[in-house]
Formats: C-alpha cells, structure tokens, sequence
C-alpha cells in the first residue's frame, strides 16, 4: 500500500518527534524534539528534550531524520474540474503526500475556469470531497485565460490564493497593467506564465543545439525573458507583488536579480528539471517535454546561481499530468508538462544537496519556508510535519507513482532521500513504498 493512516480511535493525540534533524528559519538543529498536542506544536526543542511525565504520548524516535514542517508547491495542476483523465484532486494530492507535501496551490487550467465565484467555488467543492492535503487554488487573471476582459478580482481573493492564467501568458501589455493596478489595489499577487505568444513559431523544445542537430522547432528564450521583462517594468509602475512561473533562461534570472535590487516586489520559482538537465540531455520522448523547455547548459548553471544567491525563491515542480497516449508521440507530438511531486526531494537533495551546490536548510528554504512566507501560508502552530529518511536510496519507477501522470524525465534515476511518514492535521501517515493500495480513495478514481 501507498500509506497507512492509522484509525482515529488509535490515535494518539500527543505526539514526541525525538533524535531528529530540525530544519527552520534558524538552520538544522540535531539531536532536537518536537512536542505535539492535538494537532498544535506544543514545543520544538533543540539538542534534547524532557518528556512530560503525566500524559499519554508516543513517541517516535526519528534519529538521524530530516523533520521540518510539510513541503508546500505553489505551482501545481491537479486537473480537476474539467480533464479527470490526467489527474484528479485525489491522486495529485496523494502523489503530493507521497512526496513530502502538506501543501500545494493548483492552477487555473481547468474547466470551468476559476474565473468566477462560482467556478472556483466547483473546485473548492472537489478539494475538500477528496484533498488528502491542503489545496489552495488559483484564480484566473483574465476570463477563461483568454486575457480579454479582467476577473472580479475583489470578489475572488476570498477565495483565491492568487491570480495566474497559467499554460497562457497575458500578451496585451495594456491588460496586465491593468491587472496589476487592481493586484496592487488589493494586495494580491500576479503570479505570470510568461511566454510572447508571437516568439513560438511552431516551436516545442529549446531552440539549442540538440534541436538544430535533430530536425525540430525551437522556442527560443526571449519568448520567456521578453515579457519578464515588461512585466518586471509594469510591477515596478504599479507596487504590484508580482510572482513569475517556472523561469528557465540565464535573462529571466539576471533580469530578476537587477529588479530585486532596485525594490521591485518580485518573487520566482524554477523546477527540479530546469536544475538537473539541459538540451544535451534530451531523447525524443514525450517525458522531455514541458513548458518551458529544458533549456541550454548555461541557462542550467545560471538557475542553480540563482537558487544559491537568492535570486529564485521557490523550487516548484509544475507538475503537470496527462494521459499515457498524450505523452506517447514523442518530441514533436507529445502534449507539454510532465509530473514531478513524488520525486522533487529526492532530486533535489540528491544532485543539489549531496554535491554540495547548497545546504540542506537552503533546500528547505526553497522547498518549504519561502513558498510559506511568499503565499502567505505561515505554519502558525499547525504540526503539518514531514520526517524524511536522508539515506534512502531508490529508484525512479513511475508506475509505482499515485498520481495518474507517469511521465517523468528522472525515470531511472537512482536518488537519496525520501519522505517516510506525515503528521498532517494531527494525523500521523505512514508512507509505505511497496506499491498500490486497491482501497486507497485516491485508486478509486
């Protein structure tokens, strides 16, 4: 089975954490315990703790264990409402659990669009039915993400972590500033899929050597740069917080690093694969193809300086399931995005941690605390906690994922580290790797 979670009436409602690695804002602290008491952080002690001598508790000795609060992806599709095919809101969060997340924010993609109270309220409906996690949705920017006419953003940011028409970016320079100005009115956060429509040309992979070598189209980076940049001058203008998606080019990062030191109120993310590989990695197989592409070896080295400078927040995977035969026609064929929440962590810590590129409380900062901080998501008290075992070494095999995407360019890949257990709303989840669980909720889909 896929986890264990044990049955409320054993469930114990005081929990010890001992013997483990602590990770926050402070660094990682060995040998520290963490005290809970009906779902509430009672204590985090560092380097020992004492046992409190008249409760029922149980304690789960985590020694040499990564314990931090639960990993958080800002950037997700779970595709339901509309395309259940690919993915629904039970299988993506439980390939999000599966990879150490008590969090994830879902994109807008869907139908019906969240582009109106009553669409998002459908998807609010289907995430608290069947969310084995927190999901906080998206709302659209523009309706239907056609980047026409404005969403009732007033409306929606009751409901709404923030406003994105990802999988499009907004091309009218004349809408996004105006989408800003009603953001910065109501201190909201843009967050941009950016990509000059007109720049395409029929492209699907980086426009690099690899692409020239073996006949395909490319897309080349200034698609993605060129509309950073104009949006990185309309949030200067406006005060408007504004978050850009999933950057992949050398200009994306040095164009946010200058914007940052001028004030300008801009956050990014980049994904695991923008880090790990570059074109001269690629076969012509559906798993390679996401957008933005995999790009050049330099725009590689480029993300990793920003991720070890501060430039890059967040490591999101953008994880973006579709049906087997969508991702079966190679290249040229396949449809764009690829899964990535069962494997984040062990990619991440594997070729960034292990190599020594950063530290581990850097990796949880990326992973964990800026997303948190960035999206308004604090813990707050909450024992949203994830125990990972840094020593395990396994294997990617995706038929063994949760989430109904397999698609994945770490397929094959021998990683360290993974999450063992969650303690989530006061649940403590055992997560076991020994295949599928017929009576999971999330295989009954």
């Amino acid at each position: 089975m896929l986890y264990h979670e044990l049955p409320a009436e054993d469930m114990p409602r005081h929990y010890i954490l001992s013997h483990c690695i602590w990770v926050d804002d402070e660094g990682a602290s060995p040998g520290s315990s963490i005290e809970v008491i009906n779902g509430k952080i009672i204590r985090i002690e560092r380097g020992g703790h004492i046992f409190p001598e008249n409760m029922a508790t149980l304690e789960y000795i985590m020694r040499d264990k990564l314990v931090t609060y639960g990993l958080c992806d800002v950037h997700v599709h779970l595709r339901q409402p509309g395309f259940e095919a690919k993915e629904t809101i039970a299988t993506g969060t439980t390939a999000a659990m599966m990879g150490g997340y008590t969090a994830v924010c879902a994109m807008p993609n869907l139908n019906p669009t969240p582009d109106s109270v009553e669409h998002i309220e459908e998807e609010l409906n289907h995430i608290k039915e069947d969310g084995a996690i927190s999901v906080y949705p998206y709302a659209a920017i523009t309706i239907d993400r056609k980047g026409r006419q404005l969403v009732d953003m007033e409306t929606l940011r009751e409901y709404a972590i923030a406003f994105s028409d990802d999988g499009s970016g907004v091309q009218s320079e004349e809408m996004m500033r105006k989408a800003m100005e009603e953001a910065a009115r109501l201190d909201v956060i843009i967050a941009a899929h950016c990509e000059v429509n007109d720049l395409l040309k029929g492209g699907y992979i980086h426009d690099g050597e690899y692409c020239k070598a073996n006949g395909h189209k490319g897309i080349c980076s200034e698609s993605e740069w060129g509309q950073i940049e104009r949006d990185l001058k309309l949030a200067e203008e406006t005060g408007c917080r504004y978050h850009v998606c999933h950057i992949s080019t050398k200009e994306s990062v040095e164009l946010i690093r200058q914007a940052k030191k001028r004030g300008v109120k801009v956050t990014c993310e980049t994904g695991p694969h923008y880090l790990v590989f570059c074109d001269e990695d690629l076969m012509d197989e559906g798993r390679f193809k996401m957008n933005p592409p995999i790009r050049s070896r330099e725009d590689r080295d480029a993300l990793i300086e920003g991720i070890k400078d501060g430039t890059i927040d967040c490591i999101a995977t953008d994880h973006a399931p579709h049906t087997a035969d969508e991702k079966s026609r190679g290249l040229k064929g396949s449809a764009m995005g690829v899964v990535g929440l069962e494997t984040a962590f062990g990619v991440c810590y594997t070729h960034l941690v292990k190599t020594g590129i950063i530290t581990l409380e850097r990796l949880v900062e990326l992973m964990c605390l800026n997303p948190r901080r960035i999206f308004g998501l604090e813990v707050d008290g909450e024992a949203n906690f994830a125990v990972f075992n840094l020593d395990k070494k396994w294997t990617v095999n995706p038929e063994n994922f949760a989430s109904k995407g397999k698609a994945t360019p770490f397929e094959g890949m021998q990683l360290t580290g993974k999450p063992e257990r969650l303690i989530f709303e006061g649940k403590l989840i055992d997560l076991i790797f020994q295949g599928y669980s017929k009576s999971s909720k999330a295989f009954q889909q």
